[in-house]
């Protein structure tokens, strides 16, 4: 119990750090951008404009290196159009004219925001997002195994298919969305499983033969697939269709397996209790890690409430005015998410929320589709839209009123409610994931590395280290079964991600240029990612087998060893220290 506390008192540090670090970067912005810029702007000479008439003729923004001076870099960026954002914020201009000669504070603004971003992506999947989905796979009653290979590895996935989906259709930097897609399945397939089977084998922990086989294959299958793709260099609509459809094979194989496992189960069965065990034996993966959240939280919710109390009976006004100015620097990174997303869970209800939120999510829909347009809020169309949605949020805004009670959520009619709030969290973690991959094109500029090996590293990892400590967690305190899970997952989860968020990615941009084909990004590195990751999965299909399925050392040091050979591979053609295909 406390370890648990210390967990908890850890994360409640880290969210606090989040939300000042928000705070700090977001009046840091404001300050620069209409005060401090207009003083310090560079002013255009002669040389500088005779320079900037040949760098045009550069792709992307990557001839600022060409420059020495902060002045010249800044001028650069304000005037290329390669230099534009891809999200909302400028990044490059931040950096080379706002901070200027003051790289090292640039650095650290980027940074900081990065691990905000990072925060909010994967806080608003699990707040957010998956409670919709949980609530939404019971209302529509979807068995469990249907609703762990569908909705269950959406939520779990949701970061990485929302920013590959960014990746082809804002950013037009696709390569960053492929490279982030497979980063992330090489690491949980390699990494997350070497580290288990490192930390599972002194145990004697064994895995189910036919699940692990069904998984490895398809996967093996996908990935065969998209090699293809990238081989031939374009996809039609059709062929995207028939990419994304294998994951349907995929969930038709696992509901098959499941109820054939079920009436050979049942048969055998002569107590009803031992049939509902196997029930929840036969629950896919995911579905496990779904049946324990509602322990965890409420765990977690009696702890706050049981530390509530303990504050309360403090009547120090050293310690009221203390936990008033905690409750509001944690308010900023969650507010705006509060007040747009309707939540109707027993835990977090609360009426002004809910009703406020149905009021302006409508406004933030229209704001997010006039952005997408690029077209000002003057204009008479963008007009329309905010005034149509002012009205549909009014509209919404007194339904609640009349249908709500401010003691617990509503009973009846819950679809709508839960439709709202998947819609409004699917729109936050695209509007987040869109600015992390402008971020990271961005920083990809500045270092002078590829945006697509930053997606193979960074974005992986960031998307990737909760499927680290949770699958860990799960296999070191679950027994057998958690190892089971954990080791399932590892499988399931990458290839969720890569054939429903390159394949939903690929449906979008192919039908966007139909009839014509797509043109797939063109990065020689993919064939090495995809090359070393076959690797990782025909090494584990190979091993476990002769070791009747028993995790062991053997496993988990081969596993490593080739994701390390494949990361030191990357890096030394990042930093210029090898040259393959032409790239450095």
């Amino acid at each position: 119990m406390a370890s648990f506390s210390t967990s908890r008192a850890k994360s409640k540090t880290i969210i606090l750090f989040l939300n000042i670090t928000f705070l700090f970067l977001f009046f840091f912005y404001l300050s620069t951008s209409y005060f401090i810029d207009q003083s310090t702007e560079p002013k255009v000479t002669a040389n500088h404009s005779l320079v900037l008439q040949e760098s045009i003729k550069t792709d992307g923004c990557s001839g600022i290196h060409d420059y020495i001076d902060y002045r010249s870099k800044c001028i650069y960026v304000k005037s290329h159009i390669g230099c534009r954002p891809k999200g909302y914020i400028n990044y490059l201009q931040i950096f080379y004219c706002t901070c200027g000669q003051f790289s090292i504070l640039g650095y650290i603004m980027l940074l900081l925001w990065l691990a905000v971003l990072f925060y909010l992506l994967g806080n608003t999947a699990a707040d957010y997002f998956c409670p919709a989905l949980e609530s939404l796979s019971k209302l529509l009653k979807l068995s469990p195994t249907i609703a762990g290979v569908t909705l269950l590895s959406l939520g779990n996935g949701a970061p990485d298919v929302f920013a590959s989906i960014v990746s082809f259709t804002r950013s037009s930097n696709g390569g960053v969305g492929l490279n982030s897609i497979l980063g992330g399945a090489f690491f949980v397939s390699s990494v997350v499983v070497g580290v288990i089977s490192l930390l599972s084998g002194p145990r004697e922990i064994y895995v189910d033969k036919s699940s692990f086989i069904r998984d490895v294959c398809f996967f093996l299958f996908s990935l065969c697939s998209l090699l293809l793709i990238i081989i031939v260099g374009k996809i039609s609509l059709w062929g995207a269709i028939s990419f994304l459809s294998i994951y349907l094979g995929y969930v038709g194989v696992v509901c098959i397996m499941h109820f054939d496992r079920y009436r050979k189960e049942n048969r055998l069965t002569v107590d009803g209790n031992q049939e509902e065990d196997f029930l929840e034996r036969g629950i896919p993966l995911l579905g496990y890690v779904d049946h324990e959240k509602p322990i965890l939280v409420d765990k977690t919710t009696a702890d706050d409430q049981r530390s509530s109390l303990i504050f309360c009976n403090l009547n120090s006004p050293f310690f009221y005015y203390l936990g008033s100015l905690l409750y509001v620097l944690e308010l900023p990174l969650s507010l705006p998410r509060r007040l747009t997303i309707p939540v109707v869970s027993e835990a977090r209800w609360s009426r002004p929320f809910a009703v406020i939120s149905v009021a302006l999510a409508p406004i933030l829909l229209a704001a997010l589709c006039t952005s997408q347009k690029e077209k000002e809020f003057g204009s008479r169309s963008s007009l329309v839209a905010y005034v149509i949605a002012v009205l549909i949020g009014m509209v919404l805004c007194n339904l609640a009123c009349v249908t709500t009670t401010k003691c617990s959520p509503p009973k009846k009619s819950l679809f709508p409610w839960l439709a709202g709030g998947f819609l409004m969290s699917v729109t936050w973690t695209y509007i987040i994931a869109e600015e992390l991959v402008s971020l990271l094109i961005s920083l990809g500029y500045v270092l002078g590395i590829n945006p697509s090996v930053l997606g193979l590293t960074v974005l992986a990892w960031g998307n990737s280290l909760g499927d680290l400590i949770a699958n860990v967690a799960m296999a070191m305190t679950g027994g057998a079964d958690g190892a089971q899970i954990a080791i399932s997952g590892c499988y399931a989860g990458p290839m969720f991600n890569t054939l429903l968020g390159l394949g939903i990615s690929l449906v979008i941009s192919s039908g966007s240029k139909y009839p014509s084909s797509f043109v797939v990004p063109e990065d020689p590195s993919l064939y090495e990612t995809i090359g070393f990751l076959m690797g990782g999965l025909l090494w584990a299909l190979v091993i476990l087998p002769r070791k009747d399925m028993r995790l062991d050392k053997s496993l988990g040091i081969g596993l490593l060893a080739i994701y390390l050979c494949f990361l030191s591979l990357t890096l030394a053609r990042s930093l210029g220290l090898l040259k393959l295909h032409g790239f450095s």
